[in-house]
């Protein structure tokens, strides 16, 4: 910038002229000097204004970036300082699971888990005296060796509760650092254990782990419960909780009382393949699944799930199919006479009843009241084995069920190699097809709510199931209405429940043996029932392994003895909760019935 000249203080004119008036030169360089001091302080003055107005412009952005900052920090949460960590973040949120009602049947709790930075530990060995007086399961020696060795960082424990991890903290160890995560919570403990499976850790970070599922629905729907595109929206089962936990509790009374070493029951809304209740025994909580085992019958495992893994010879309860597909067949009808003298012989095989009974000639309304094997057979044979196969294969029987588990695969029913005349006779009462409880609720359901196909799902639903047509509306009927004979005249006299109208199939199979041939005092008892008869709205299936009833002076095994009084309990306490009234059969007196109160 060029500087603007400055005037001379004694300009040659204004002296030439000062002189010729007579005036004195030296007063004009006087006002010059003046004029050039005053315009120096002006430029002075106006570049100290200048650089005072940067300063305060300066000044007055700190204290704005500075206030702006304080009130952040005031209205955030406090928060301990983390280090930054490398790679891609952990998401461990979760979605709820819940009833069909809505109450909770996983959640998530927040806690802490406990990991050791070995080189700022100042007391290595008393810090693992402390850790093993707080945690029983942890060994001291081992722990002293991991904290003196060459490891940098270990975990020590995964989850902790409130108390341990103030415990820890009181060790004053600064090498003991704990981390923030979530964990999977069952509230409801051992129920539903089988349905829900259980959850564990995947990858895992100081600060968070991933919670994956490992079993039952949480890892059949693992992706779809971490998914944060569902915003946090629980998953509805079908379960009802409250009916779990009845029919829970009876069946684990029965297993006890019948010396059982297994137990499973299934209930089912014949309309939507809604399951409401899934009971497999003995359980397990999945707060803390066990481990499977390492040797023996994986069956024998509280991880096994009998009602969906276990496939049985389920024996009699498969009649009712034989029957009602006869009759849908134009073959037969429930009064049509049938010849059941017993032994029957077929080819090298005998066809017995139960205790060498033989029935004669009977209806076949009889047939399944008494529960003829030969009756039975005699209906199958006119069948065939063609029809038999497509009939059962229609409802499900040959291969696994659809049912939302990653166990459901497994439980593959177990078919004949060859489906030969004998084949037909034996699996038309119940033996040599193997299926699963799951199966057999499926079965009944389709048969009994009209003929119609319906699948088994753990998921609510809001309307019922449009499947296939399985047998006309008049086969269903009959079907019901033989069942319901059973109850009333047959062998699941002990299943009849005032006001709901009981009907149902006893099945009682001997349990074949590892190498070939059957126990003789070994069996599975199974009663599959239906409930109302005359209007059906819930099937229940209630199976027992090696069950036996020492309270007279002979033990007894047969499912009339066993799973049919446990199935009547168990139906006298959920039907009420179900919503379900007690009233009268069409055609019959109503009648006052006398109510006590258990305590």
């Amino acid at each position: 910038m060029k500087e603007t000249p400055r005037t001379p203080l004694r300009p040659i004119a204004s002296v030439l002229s000062a002189r010729e008036k007579g005036e004195n030169p030296d007063v004009i360089e006087r006002e010059n000097l003046r004029k050039r001091h005053e315009g120096d302080r002006d430029r002075t003055r106006r570049c100290a204004e200048g650089r005072l107005l940067v300063l305060a412009l300066f000044f007055f952005c700190a204290f704005a970036v500075i206030g702006t900052r304080m009130g952040t920090l005031a209205a955030s949460e406090a928060t301990e300082p983390r280090a930054a960590a490398t790679g891609t973040a952990i998401i461990a949120s979760r979605a709820n699971i819940v009833d069909r009602n809505g109450r909770i049947l996983a959640t998530n709790l927040s806690t802490h888990s406990l990991y050791a930075q070995t080189r700022d530990m100042v007391e290595p060995n008393r810090a693992a005296e402390e850790l093993a007086l707080i945690f029983p399961d942890l060994d001291p020696e081992t722990l002293k060796k991991d904290f003196t060795g060459d490891r940098k960082f270990l975990w020590v424990k995964k989850k902790l509760s409130p108390e341990q991890m103030q415990a820890v903290h009181d060790i004053g160890e600064p090498g003991l650092l704990f981390g923030p995560r979530e964990m999977r919570l069952y509230p409801n403990g051992k129920l539903a254990a089988h349905v829900l499976g259980g959850a564990s850790f995947g990858r895992e970070g100081v600060h968070s782990a991933e919670v994956v599922g490992v079993a039952g629905v949480e890892k059949a729907f693992d992706a779809w419960l971490r998914d944060p595109v569902n915003n946090g929206a629980p998953l509805q089962l079908s379960l009802d909780l409250t009916v779990q936990a009845a029919a829970r509790e009876v069946l684990q009374g029965g297993m006890h009382l019948l010396n059982a070493k297994g137990a499973s029951s299934v209930m089912m809304d014949v309309e939507t393949g809604e399951i409401l209740s899934l009971v497999s025994l003995p359980d397990f909580d999945p707060n803390d699944r066990p481990r499977p085992l390492a040797t023996g019958d994986a069956g024998d495992s509280p991880l096994f799930n009998r009602a969906v893994q276990g496939v049985y010879e389920l024996g009699s309860v498969f009649k009712i199919f034989t029957a009602a597909q006869a009759i849908d067949l134009g073959l037969v009808n429930a009064h049509t006479m049938i010849e059941a003298h017993a032994p029957m012989r077929w080819g090298k095989f005998k066809i017995k009843e139960f205790k060498g009974k033989s029935y004669g000639t009977i209806t076949v309304e009889d047939v399944i009241v008494k529960s003829s094997n030969v009756g039975t057979a005699k209906m199958a044979l006119a069948i065939g084995a063609e029809r038999q196969r497509e009939f059962l294969g229609s409802m499900g029987f040959l291969e696994p069920t659809e049912l939302e588990m990653v166990e459901a695969p497994t439980g593959k029913p177990l078919l004949p190699a060859k489906w030969s005349e004998i084949s037909t006779i034996t699996i038309s009462y119940g033996h040599g097809l193997s299926s699963s409880p799951v199966h057999l609720a499926a079965g009944y359901a389709s048969l009994l709510n009209g003929g119609t196909r319906v699948r088994p799902t753990l998921l609510r639903q809001d309307s019922p199931q449009t499947g296939e047509r399985i047998v006309s509306e008049g086969a269903s009927k009959a079907a019901r209405t033989m069942l319901r004979q059973v109850v009333k005249r047959g062998t699941a006299s002990f299943g009849e429940v005032p006001g709901y109208a009981v009907g149902g199939k006893t099945g009682t199979a001997d349990k074949p043996k590892p190498k070939g041939g059957y126990y003789k005092d070994k069996v599975i008892a199974t009663f599959a029932s239906v409930f109302p008869a005359h209007d059906p709205k819930y099937v229940l299936i209630v199976t027992f392994d090696e069950p036996v009833e020492t309270s007279g002076t002979q033990p007894r095994r047969t499912a009339g003895w066993t799973a049919v009084p446990v199935a009547a309990e168990m139906i006298r306490r959920t039907a009420p909760l179900l919503g379900l009234r007690p009233g009268p059969e069409p055609g019959e007196e109503p009648q006052v019935v006398k109510a006590s109160h258990q305590q």
